[in-house]
């Protein structure tokens, strides 16, 4: 009887390895390597099945080399999953015969946005696979998300892969949910569920799967510490679609951002709202990102932010006091801290504010991470606001890049921003100087202020 085997699998790339590695030849990550144990006799067992697997596609298929421009070609069609944000991220909707991924937090949202899809989606069969929950559990999530529930959603309970296809075979839904891939497991594998071979082995024998016959899968997957989704980095490779949904537990506004797509852009962007009933799409951000009232309060600056192609106003706030410590502390929640710091060291050497011995916060409303550059302006004009403890008048918006030497860099999708900020009732916005080269100023009810430099723009702020 053959003994099991020991093997080394990198969690980032998948490499493989007869004995630990310190750093991965494959990805260059520094202690990735995860021993995991590989059965003698499944091994040979799966080698066979995919030497079988190998053997028929190039039997049955006569694949022969076609030149690029006999391949014909057509826009894909695609599923209406009825919620215009999660079309928007996947591209127009569901490709048939995809695998999408979606990743968050636990607790963000992930299976109730996915349950709530379904449960609008009434034309559809959709194959509901939980490793997680009970049928008691999703009965009562469904029926909080909508009381009266159709008969086309199939809830079935199970962490067997085969099992999971020998039930698809026998109802052959139009779509499958599994919720979650860290759930599952192979008995071709000789490892528990979760582990680095078993996702991987899982996620191919799916993929493979939704290719065959068609039906879209989607995979609710688990995200680690370091925020990125769990178990080896080939998961993200296998799928055609990853989304991820972000936000702060502790606001009610959830991000979807489309980290890869096949099928479509990943500069899209959804945006929802958590309530008791379920999610709520949010059509105009701008409007609840935006403080109503902060008329006469220091510290707060709004900028005039893109995230995907979605132009939407944020408000910025700054508190900065002195340290009460002998090193200042630098805190920023929704904004790069080592961006933070270089505006900080800007302002100082720059413009000349000395601010060395505070501390400084910075806290974006909402509880949104924004990532678009443009939000440097902003920045700047909230420390500088509670610094000197003046408030920036009501009415005022800016957006602009800050560059190391004090310049005020131009940006992309000037004219939605600028719409966007004057749709929205604001009398002026401060831009970049570049900008303002080939931009009808006289379409836009606001008042255009472009400027070079950051003291140029703090001086239209402050006097």
């Amino acid at each position: 009887m053959a003994k099991d085997k020991i093997a080394f699998v990198c969690e980032n790339c998948g490499q493989e390895s007869a004995k630990w590695i310190g750093k991965c030849p494959g990805c260059g990550q520094w202690n990735t390597f995860k021993e995991i144990r590989v059965s003698a006799d499944s091994g040979t067992m799966a080698a066979k099945s995919a030497a079988t697997r190998v053997r028929g596609v190039v039997s049955n298929n006569d694949n022969r080399p076609k030149r690029l421009r006999e391949i014909s070609s057509g826009s894909e069609y695609r599923i209406d999953m009825m919620d215009s944000e999660l079309n928007r991220v996947l591209g127009g909707g569901l490709v048939p015969g995809s695998i999408v991924l979606l990743g968050g937090e636990p607790g963000i949202g992930k299976s109730t946005l996915t349950l709530q899809t379904i449960l609008n989606m009434r034309d559809k069969s959709i194959l509901y696979v939980s490793g997680e929950e009970s049928e008691r559990q999703l009965k009562m999530r469904a029926e909080r998300i909508r009381p009266q529930l159709s008969d086309n959603v199939l809830v079935l309970t199970e962490t067997s892969l085969e099992k999971i296809f020998s039930v698809a075979s026998e109802v052959a839904p139009d779509m499958m949910v599994v919720d979650s891939i860290q759930t599952i497991f192979t008995e071709s594998v000789e490892s528990s569920a979760g582990s680095i071979s078993q996702i991987r082995e899982c996620a191919s024998a799916l993929l493979r799967f939704a290719k065959s016959s068609g039906v879209p899968v989607i995979l609710i997957g688990h995200i680690n510490k370091e925020g990125t989704i769990a178990g080896p980095k080939v998961l993200e490779h296998i799928v055609d679609t990853v989304i991820q949904f972000e936000g702060d537990q502790h606001y009610t506004y959830r991000i979807l951002r489309s980290i890869k797509n096949r099928f479509g852009s990943t500069s899209e962007l959804g945006i929802y709202e958590m309530r008791q009933d379920g999610l709520r799409q949010v059509a105009n951000p701008s409007e609840l990102l935006l403080t109503q009232d902060h008329e006469g309060l220091s510290g707060v600056a709004i900028s005039s932010a893109i995230e995907g192609v979605r132009p939407f106003l944020v408000e910025t706030q700054a508190l900065v006091s002195t340290a009460a410590y002998g090193t200042p502390q630098r805190s920023a929640t929704g904004f790069d801290q080592r961006r933070l710091n270089m505006l900080l060291a800007v302002l100082e050497k720059r413009v000349g504010f000395k601010l060395i011995q505070k501390d400084v916060f910075i806290n974006i409303a909402g509880g949104l991470r924004v990532t678009d550059m443009a939000m440097d302006l902003s920045v700047i004009a909230s420390v500088l606001s509670s610094n000197v403890d003046t408030p920036i008048e009501s009415g005022w918006c800016m957006t602009g890049e800050v560059g190391l030497s004090g310049e005020v860099r131009p940006v992309s999708r000037i004219e939605q921003r600028i719409s966007e900020a004057a749709r929205l009732g604001f009398k002026n916005i401060i831009i970049p100087k570049y900008n303002i080269q080939g931009l009808d100023t006289f379409k836009y009810n606001i008042e255009i202020k472009p400027v070079r430099k950051v003291e140029e723009a703090l001086r239209l702020l402050f006097g």
